[in-house]
């Protein structure tokens, strides 16, 4: 692939992944309640691991897989303590 297409890509993900992440911000700041406010930093998190993915495809940087990945399985990790917490916060344990 020649590097216009690279661009051209890189053009055209760029505004769409700001515009995700300004909409994540404020549902993350004004979200009603405490689930709202993590699946925002959940989808923001994963549209970044998403992003980098493809960065490591333009630079040719097969590490940055990996920190995507790392980046990925951490997010899942807070999901399940955020998920054990507010369960046992609504039984009242």
């Amino acid at each position: 692939m020649n590097s216009e297409l690279y661009l051209s890509v890189v053009f055209w993900v760029i505004p769409i992944y700001l515009t995700a992440f300004a909409l994540y911000s404020v549902r993350a700041v004004k979200g009603p309640t405490i689930p709202d406010s993590v699946l925002a930093i959940d989808s923001m998190s994963y549209d970044l691991a998403a992003f980098i993915t493809i960065l490591s495809i333009l630079f040719h940087s097969p590490i940055l897989i990996a920190v995507a990945m790392v980046l990925a399985l951490w997010v899942f990790a807070l999901d399940i303590y955020v998920a054990k917490y507010l369960e046992s916060r609504e039984m009242g344990e």
